[in-house]
């Protein structure tokens, strides 16, 4: 049996931080790179054009619609589908060119290990943060509404698990990390609304940023993580407060400063 092509396929906005770090970790795993770009407005295209990616602009219209867009693009079945912040390990390299030797399985899941602020993150809830990411598009489709994307097979397909770790550089920041839990618990708000689960308490409002802060910190051992983990667990908690008070308000659709 022949060794599929395997096209690897990036959504970017704005990504130049990031994207030649990604790209310059592929080794010789892809028979294509492709950048799916919504305009960006610094280098992420001339970056990526430098390293050899074919690039095509679209306009963003949500992530579910971006990243099946972009899957659509790819000039091959097989794809592998990353963010610009993450970079392949040599071990989860060769676990991919293993599986495209003997393809068994409608999708692989691969694991992340996140750096935040400069700290590696295993507890918490935050590791292995396993996603679905190489698939045989014929056999799957990116489902969710705006922000919880997730890849999904048909049914009575299996997946399996790829070994070694996706290094994802996530925030490098605390300042970038409350920006973008502003932004995102707009967006969560509006899935909310969108299902019609529009009722919040003082249960929502009180007690689940609670549960979040002890089940990060404390039963998942974020705690093991010194600052990084604490930092993680305090904010999560804030951000599902911050989801249901602009549920309750009706300010989900602000924008986000």
């Amino acid at each position: 049996m022949s060794v599929p092509a395997l096209s690897i396929v990036i959504i970017t906005f704005n990504e130049e931080a990031n994207i030649a770090r990604c790209l310059q970790a592929l080794g010789n795993v892809a028979d294509e790179v492709l950048v799916v770009d919504s305009f960006s407005t610094d280098r992420t295209v001339e970056i990526c054009r430098l390293h050899g990616a074919r690039v095509v602009q679209h306009a963003f219209a949500g992530y579910v619609e971006q990243k099946n867009f972009a899957t659509d693009q790819a000039k091959f079945d097989h794809i592998l589908q990353l963010d610009a912040d993450e970079v392949l390990t040599a071990e989860l390299r060769h676990s991919i060119g293993v599986v495209k030797a003997n393809w068994q399985h409608a999708a692989y899941s691969l694991a992340r290990l996140t750096n935040y602020c400069g700290t590696w993150v295993r507890h918490g809830g935050w590791y292995p943060d396993r996603k679905l990411r190489l698939y045989d598009r014929r056999l799957g489709r990116w489902q969710g509404l705006l922000l919880h994307e997730r890849y999904e097979v048909q049914l009575g397909q299996t997946t399996g698990q790829l070994t070694g770790d996706a290094l994802h550089y996530s925030y490098h920041s605390i300042a970038q990390h409350i920006s973008q839990l502003n932004k995102f618990t707009s967006i969560t708000a509006q899935e909310l609304a969108l299902r019609g689960k529009t009722r919040v308490t003082l249960f929502h409002l009180l007690l689940k940023p609670l549960w979040k802060f002890v089940h990060g910190y404390v039963f998942r051992l974020g705690f093991l993580d010194g600052f990084a983990g604490l930092s993680i667990a305090a904010i999560s908690a804030w951000g599902v407060f911050l989801k249901f008070a602009k549920l309750k308000t009706g300010t989900q659709n602000a924008p986000a400063v």
